[in-house]
């Protein structure tokens, strides 16, 4: 599933006049193929840019399915003797907690099956019929999968594990604590739209982000503002990139079926989830929408009020839709 970026920065640092130009730093990079960009607090404290690649180079070699020596792309080639780290087990025990919640809706070993379909880092298959489907369907089930004494115990040799719907807002959080252990507390980290702030901004207020209208004729405009207070937000989906019916016209956004195993279409084109967890469950809970779809979605959201939400869809009277849970305050 491809990452959109939904989130645009306003201009955090056009603070009034009476604020000095330094009581906010920047940092500005590249991680995991996207940028990221750093604001925080304290011109006493110094954060560098090695400070940040030394974080980033430790969740490539625990978690990144991109580079062949990384831990966990060791695991996927079936070698048992690798000793996880405490990355490797975070970002696993919350996985594991968010397959649970949402009844598989989230899971790290369709990997296997996001291959076969030609969307992920491995080589697809060149048919993909209802046998080849069963038998890899065989391997998806996060639940036939634990980590005893550091080293993943897998039921099935063939299994692919693949975090990367989650450790991008990891490797957010990762940097937060980062930021937190140095004694910052104003801060705002965006990895590829994914976003963790704390605290507030130069004119001590709510650190606001604004998300972007859904134009299709190629410009950028805002559709609404919200204000994270320390909360993360993460957004899962692209509406520029959809399907459309050729029969009903309707525009779909294709997801994995961890059930039948199947490319499965959904009217629900995007989800932006915000909440005062750490970046990486927001990151989860947004991909675990896109593989529900609205109906069940909102469901979810109905018994989860500690999360908010933001969400596009499509339907085939009023066309392009938006649903924002009530405990989300927009503002125009």
């Amino acid at each position: 599933m491809k990452k959109m970026f939904f989130l645009l920065f306003l201009a955090l640092l056009s603070s009034c006049d009476k604020e000095p130009e330094t009581a906010y730093q920047r940092l500005e990079g590249v991680a995991f193929g996207t940028s990221f960009h750093i604001t925080f607090e304290d011109p006493k404290i110094e954060v560098s840019e090695a400070d940040i690649d030394s974080l980033i180079h430790a969740m490539n070699k625990s978690l990144s399915t991109y580079i062949p020596d990384s831990d966990i792309s060791k695991i996927n080639k079936g070698d048992t003797t690798v000793v996880v780290d405490a990355l490797f087990e975070e970002v696993f025990n919350k996985s594991a907690k968010i397959y649970k919640e949402t009844e598989g809706a989230f899971d790290p070993t369709v990997g296997t099956l996001v291959n076969a379909w030609g969307f992920g880092p491995e080589n697809s298959l060149a048919q993909m019929g209802q046998t080849e489907v069963d038998s890899l369907l065989v391997f998806v089930g996060f639940d036939q999968i634990q980590l005893e004494k550091g080293k993943l115990i897998k039921k099935h040799p063939e299994t692919y594990l693949d975090f990367n719907a989650n450790a991008k807002g990891f490797a957010v959080d990762l940097i937060g604590r980062f930021l937190e252990s140095k004694g910052i507390r104003n801060y705002l980290i965006e990895i590829g739209g994914e976003i963790r702030a704390r605290g507030v901004n130069p004119k001590k207020q709510p650190l606001r982000i604004a998300i972007e209208k859904p134009n299709f004729d190629g410009s950028r405009s805002f559709q609404t503002i919200i204000a994270l207070e320390n909360e993360s937000i993460a957004t899962s989906g692209n509406y520029r990139k959809f399907k459309i019916d050729t029969l009903s016209g309707e525009k779909y956004a294709h997801t994995i079926d961890t059930k039948t195993g199947y490319p499965s279409k959904s009217n629900l084109l995007s989800a932006s989830v915000i909440a005062g967890l750490d970046c990486a469950d927001v990151d989860a809970y947004a991909t675990a929408f896109m593989a529900m779809g609205l109906d069940k979605t909102k469901l979810f959201l109905d018994k989860h009020d500690e999360i908010k939400a933001f969400l596009i869809y499509s339907d085939t009277i009023n066309g392009l839709n938006t649903f924002t849970t009530k405990n989300l305050s927009l503002e125009d």
